[in-house]
């Protein structure tokens, strides 16, 4: 009952809001705040293909502007306040200790490349940018990996809202499961690659 009233309510400020709910949503989803920014593109994404009051192409296009934008300034903010900051503020991001911990020890092994599966990883995309920020990660290998990642993340959600139309509720429900399996597939791709690492040593 809960869930139903809160897709109501982000569909009400799609409807009268438009472009400028998505964008405010991701920018601030992507800068370390938790807004549902997997939901806001779906449900956009099926406006567009049951409604026609969005496009799909400009939801992609300011999706990953939006999702870029955010994690930049996730990256200035952690950057600027460092760690203190960060743990200062662990209630507002819903950060546990364990996945402080987890999303450390995952930027300091795979560097860049994890900027870009953390948005796949529920719970990560929030806190990305700002751990890279923490780590002090440089600026040009997050800017592009962040933009790849946004770009394919925005693409990949949004064109499956619009492709499964009147499934809307059903996609919704599985999506859960698909981030079980981004993390399963990611786990799995890291373990071979270590598993060379060590054998070529």
């Amino acid at each position: 009952m809960i869930a139903h009233h809160i897709v109501e309510l982000l569909r009400g400020a799609l409807v009268h809001y438009g472009y400028w709910a998505i964008v405010a949503v991701l920018l601030l989803e992507n800068a370390g705040l938790p807004l549902p920014g997997e939901t806001v593109l779906l449900l956009a994404s099926f406006l567009a293909y049951s409604e026609r009051s969005l496009q799909l192409g400009w939801i992609m296009v300011l999706g990953t502007v939006a999702a870029t934008v955010g994690d930049n300034l996730g990256y200035a903010i952690g950057r600027r306040g460092g760690r203190p900051l960060l743990r200062r503020h662990q209630h507002i991001f819903r950060i546990g200790e364990a996945t402080l911990a987890r999303g450390e020890d995952l930027f300091k092994r795979y560097g860049a490349a994890t900027i870009f599966f953390a948005r796949f990883i529920f719970g990560m995309r929030i806190f990305a940018g700002p751990m890279a920020g923490v780590l002090r990660m440089p600026w040009k290998k997050f800017a592009v990996f962040n933009l790849l990642g946004a770009a394919l993340w925005v693409t990949a959600i949004s064109g499956a809202g619009y492709l499964f139309g009147r499934h809307w509720e059903r996609l919704e429900r599985g999506l859960q499961r698909v981030d079980l399996i981004a993390v399963i597939v990611i786990a799995l791709a890291i373990a071979v690659w270590w598993v060379r690492k060590r054998r070529g040593k």
